[in-house]
């Protein structure tokens, strides 16, 4: 997931170090969005289709494409749509771009 926020962030021309200053200001925001149910359940999904853990490391390393790829796949069920609509909108209220 926070290999998205990355891609994103590049995606909207933001220099990687704004989004990265921006993370550290968040710190305790993005720490209880991850632990919320709604992110470990999403987890869970993405852990049910295999290799999210590879794909996160791949991500890490500077190339997101697997784990763009498996997200891309899980947004297009119902339920994985729904959990990651959820938590972009707690990321929203805590103040999260």
């Amino acid at each position: 997931m926070w290999g998205v926020m990355t891609v994103q962030a590049k995606k909207n021309n933001q220099p990687p170090l704004q989004g990265a200053s921006e993370l550290e200001r968040n710190r305790e925001a993005i720490t209880r969005l991850a632990n919320s149910k709604d992110a470990r359940q999403l987890m869970d999904l993405l852990e049910q289709r295999g290799g999210v853990r590879q794909a996160a490391r791949a991500a890490a390393g500077g190339d997101p494409a697997q784990l763009m790829a498996m997200m891309s796949q899980l947004m297009s069920t119902k339920e994985g749509a729904r959990l990651v609509e959820r938590i972009e909108n707690q990321a929203r209220q805590a103040g999260i771009k």
